[in-house]
């Protein structure tokens, strides 16, 4: 891969990092504000739990995204960026641009799902 393709992909990367960063931040000070809410009522309860556990989803899936990038960046300053971890291709251009913290190529990542 070039240098300019690395750069490319580096900067959404860490776009991304820093979007997904404010996100937690700002979805764990509303957690921090529903619980700290004196409710009476049985429905503000049941709300409150209900936005909570959406909430907390949110932050797992972003957890996790985020522990992706880190692990891809770390790769990109390797130079072991855009290598499929199961066959060890080179991951296609077109599969980095839609989801470059990619770690499998596509044939890879079908297998990886299935067995899952």
């Amino acid at each position: 891969m070039q240098a300019s393709e690395l750069n490319y992909f580096k900067e959404i990367l860490e776009s991304r990092k820093t979007q997904i960063t404010k996100n937690i931040s700002g979805v764990n000070e509303e957690l921090d504000q529903l619980n700290a809410l004196e409710l009476n009522d049985e429905g503000d309860h049941a709300s409150v739990n209900n936005n909570s556990m959406v909430e907390s989803a949110i932050v797992s899936q972003q957890s996790q995204e985020l522990h992706e990038i880190n692990i891809v960046l770390g790769k990109i300053s390797t130079g072991e960026y855009g290598i499929c971890e199961m066959c060890e291709d080179p991951i296609g251009f077109q599969r980095l641009k839609v989801k470059p913290h990619a770690i499998y190529c596509i044939d890879c990542r079908e297998i990886v799902e299935k067995s899952k």
